[in-house]
């Protein structure tokens, strides 16, 4: 692990977790690595927390579409603080905490980054509580508001609500005044009531009548994480003005066939949808989108948006208007465990899985 007050002769050794290949969360692998000094624009960071996702779990089935040949460092967003920098960059950032959306490479102790791509966390919230937000909060927040424009009156609908992306979006959407409906385990339920949620059972095989009868006149937006026959039923559940937005495919997660397989169906019965002569829209949701090449107006723009949309769903969780849900922590050397329970059908707390290095 880095040591603190690093400076740029310092030699910095990383412990990683390795993704070597299609293996069984068993098959990570512990490597030790020493790390450069930072290049011009880049910073070094000692992560204080990193996560599982919905991304680690596609990538080492191969199943996540753009994922990096293998082997590689898993890790999809970090906390930490950075030790030094690179030329270029403001000094002033040196024993700052902050967050980044990575897509691979936080499951580290330590990492460089592009300091551009680095997001002040306000001071009051620790590392945890912000590793919960980064990617989760981000999808939530621009789903929510940037895609359905959702507002108070509304009714909506979330799929996965205990969730990592879940348990945050039915928060937010509870904030800006909307009626949420939820679906979950029983197991969940209790906490998801304690959230203003009406959970209904996921599994219920009258599940499109549960909802109905919930919201007669269907709803305004679903938000749908699973993909696949999901996202028709979706569809069929919104008003006459409603909005579906798509996030991902995990009902494909363990299916063999190419990616592509499932996700060109997948965008091409949105496509279809908008087409129709309705007043719906359907769309998916890719956190990535926009982004443009390194260097490039877009890639300023989309770093814009994620620096002001993640610093005010931070502002919201100092505020206590989010809470931060933590299903688990782990040591970082226990990922093959965390990943285990992420990805097990028994887990019974909500939130995020947390790797703590």
């Amino acid at each position: 692990m880095a040591d603190a007050g690093a400076t740029h002769e310092d030699t910095v050794t990383a412990t990683e977790v390795v993704l070597p290949g299609k293996v069984a969360p068993s098959g990570l692998q512990l490597v030790r690595r020493a790390l450069a000094t930072p290049a011009a624009g880049q910073a070094l960071v000692r992560v204080e927390s990193t996560a599982v996702s919905f991304a680690e779990s596609a990538m080492r089935r191969g199943r996540y579409y753009g994922q990096p040949a293998f082997p590689f460092v898993p890790g999809y967003d970090l906390v930490g603080v950075v030790e030094a920098v690179g030329a270029g960059v403001d000094p002033a950032l040196v024993g700052r905490r902050v967050a980044a959306l990575t897509k691979t490479g936080g499951w580290a102790t330590a990492v460089l980054l592009t300091a551009a791509d680095l997001v002040e966390v306000p001071d009051g919230i620790g590392p945890d509580e912000a590793e919960t937000l980064i990617v989760n909060g981000l999808t939530a927040y621009q789903m929510l508001h940037r895609s359905a424009k959702v507002r108070a009156g509304q009714t909506v609908l979330v799929t996965g609500a205990a969730g990592g992306v879940g348990s945050v979006l039915v928060q937010l959407a509870r904030h800006a005044g909307a009626r949420v409906i939820g679906t979950a385990s029983p197991r969940h339920h209790e906490a998801l009531r304690t959230l203003g949620v009406e959970p209904v059972d996921y599994r219920d095989p009258d599940l499109a009548a549960r909802i109905r009868e919930l919201a007669p006149d269907g709803v305004d937006a679903v938000f749908d994480h699973l993909g696949g026959a999901s996202v028709s039923l979706s569809y069929r559940l919104l008003n006459r003005t409603g909005t579906l937005v798509s996030y991902s495919i995990a009902a494909a997660l363990d299916d063999t066939k190419p990616i592509l397989l499932d996700f060109l169906p997948l965008l091409a019965k949105l496509a279809f949808w908008n087409y129709l002569p309705t007043s719906r829209h359907a769309s998916f949701y890719d956190i990535w989108a926009g982004a443009g090449k390194p260097d490039s107006a877009k890639r300023e723009a989309f770093r814009a948006r994620l620096r002001t949309d993640l610093t005010h769903v931070f502002g919201l969780l100092r505020d206590d208007v989010l809470t931060a849900k933590i299903a688990a922590r782990f040591p970082l050397t226990e990922a093959a465990e965390a990943i285990e329970l992420a990805e097990s059908s028994g887990r019974t707390a909500v939130g995020k899985i947390i790797l703590v290095p």
